[in-house]
């Protein structure tokens, strides 16, 4: 009997960690997933999609209302055959759009019609980071099952060592296992 294959959604947003969600997707794949990305407008300023496309083998999906290779409405079939929205790097700005239902793109709109469940992995600046409005909406989407892994301690962007950086790839890997 065939094994099913498990489909994650590895959404990507701008924090200067994207650079890890390479590796990620890579490794997703190594460990024989099917793996879609869903890019925001914001992180196709740090890696376009094309470098998402090879290392994927699939269509990269960016804007809510690019036309449609075929008929169906995108956000609503891609969410139906996810096992898994896996959002790395994470920024604050997803994580708020995300506690307060915001749909204004592909991806939160995808996340917001799944019923998969969802493990974020935050990257940003530790001012950020441990703002309170930023821990009130990781409180709440916690209080309503999503998931959660890191961030850790690091170099930030700016330089500064403080907690911020997204979690190793192995860690994020990890919590993938545990949750599909």
């Amino acid at each position: 009997m065939a094994v099913k294959v498990k489909n994650i959604i590895l959404g990507v947003t701008a924090s200067i960690a994207i650079y890890k969600a390479c590796e990620l997707l890579r490794r997703l794949k190594d460990a024989r997933f099917a793996v879609t990305v869903i890019q925001t407008r914001e992180s196709e300023e740090l890696i376009k999609p094309i470098v998402f496309e090879s290392l994927s083998g699939n269509k990269v999906y960016c804007g809510l209302f690019a036309t449609p290779e075929a008929w169906r409405i995108e956000h609503v079939s891609l969410a139906a055959k996810a096992d898994l929205i896996l959002v790395a790097p994470a920024t604050a700005n997803i994580i708020a759009k995300i506690a307060g239902g915001i749909c204004d793109d592909m991806l939160t709109c995808t996340i917001c019609a799944s019923k998969a469940p969802v493990l974020i992995a935050p990257a940003m600046n530790e001012n950020m980071y441990v703002n309170k409005i930023t821990q009130a909406n990781i409180i709440k989407l916690k209080a309503l099952g999503y998931k959660f892994v890191g961030p850790c301690k690091g170099k930030l962007a700016c330089g500064d060592i403080g907690l911020g950086c997204l979690a190793e790839v192995e860690v994020i890997l990890k919590e993938v296992n545990k949750i599909i």
